[in-house]
């Protein structure tokens, strides 16, 4: 009685358990990854390669890299990189360990813990793409701060979109295909996007010409959290 008293009597007792266990498994993924060095650097391998095959094939020496070509470039590999590093958020927990998870933690702290985990690491291969990206074949961007802060909001729409993707698809057999399927056309508005706010930002317009489209974009990835977040329960306990 005295625990129901303390539920109803705190409201924000229940977000603060919720917190606590996101925290917690935040820090399991970041053990499971830092365990399994090869997953992330072949991650990091695949990034560093893609930019020096395109730095190989594109014809950078001779001057003929475009900026539109450059963000493009740029953009398509993060989405690749991305989609290589969330995709094994849930495809590869195997139904014990899921059944361990439903055991110990709500359904709402294991979207939310997936989704800031996999924010901060396509957050981390993107600043790593953009570092390469610049020593190898230059950084004709002017406003980095813009370009910085889109990348941001990118990595938060990619990896909320390709965490529930995953969950999806670890559900079902045929998951790499299935993975593919359902990722991309919900990342096209994102990549959209984030392609023209980065060209903003490599011009050195005023922020004012992009302020649209971060609110849109901003609007995209609330929507796909909250649908995450009401959704992803019901698929937990199927």
């Amino acid at each position: 009685m005295p625990c129901f008293g303390r539920l109803f009597a705190d409201p924000l007792y229940l977000y603060r358990i919720m917190w606590e266990e996101i925290i917690t498994l935040v820090k399991k993924e970041a053990t499971l990854e830092w365990r399994q060095k090869y997953a992330l650097n072949g991650i990091l391998l695949y990034v560093i390669s893609a930019v020096y095959i395109t730095y190989l094939s594109v014809g950078v020496k001779s001057g003929t890299l475009q900026v539109p070509t450059w963000n493009a470039l740029y953009w398509i590999i993060i989405l690749f990189s991305s989609v290589n590093a969330v995709a094994k958020s849930f495809i590869q927990e195997s139904q014990g360990r899921q059944l361990y998870y439903y055991i110990i933690a709500s359904p709402e702290s294991i979207i939310l813990s997936k989704t800031l985990y996999n924010t901060a690491l396509t957050w981390v291969l993107s600043l790593l793409g953009y570092l390469v990206f610049s020593v190898v074949m230059g950084n004709p961007v002017q406003d980095q701060t813009l370009f910085l802060c889109n990348l941001l909001l990118g990595s938060i729409g990619f990896s909320a979109s390709l965490t529930m993707v995953s969950s999806i698809a670890g559900k079902a057999g045929n998951n790499g295909t299935l993975m593919a399927i359902l990722s991309f056309p919900v990342l096209i508005p994102i990549l959209l996007l984030t392609i023209q706010i980065s060209h903003n930002a490599i011009d050195g317009l005023d922020r004012s010409v992009s302020t649209d489209k971060i609110i849109t974009l901003l609007a995209i990835n609330g929507l796909i959290g909250a649908s995450s977040y009401i959704l992803f329960p019901y698929l937990w306990k199927s």
